[in-house]
């Protein structure tokens, strides 16, 4: 499994904006396979900074995810409200590894 962890710096007079786009992109993501966990918008701390994480069971199927989002008019929906919106100032996308309770933990890690 990976998970991408996109980070946004978003325009802070335009959170409601960037919070419709989170909500337009929540569905579509587990749509295709993927299990979303949601968007973070700003509380305390910096106003303009927002977070996405969403999982796929691997990168071959995030892959597969990104050509059909091009080709989905739902998809291209929510990149326009986005473009015409202009809540989004830029984002960079990473994956991570994520470790989970339960999952492939040995019986007893401290011996």
């Amino acid at each position: 499994m990976i998970t991408c962890y996109l980070r946004y710096v978003i325009d802070p007079t335009k959170i409601e904006a960037f919070e419709t786009y989170a909500k337009l992109w929540i569905p579509l993501v587990n749509r295709f396979g993927g299990a979303h966990h949601g968007y973070f918008l700003p509380h305390e701390g910096a106003n303009n900074i927002a977070v996405a994480l969403f999982s796929f069971d691997s990168l071959a199927a995030y892959e597969e995810y990104r050509l059909a989002s091009q080709q989905d008019p739902d998809c291209q929906k929510a990149y326009q409200f986005a473009e015409d919106s202009r809540c989004i100032i830029s984002y960079e996308r990473s994956f991570m590894r994520p470790v989970l309770a339960g999952v492939g933990e040995p019986d007893d890690p401290v011996k």
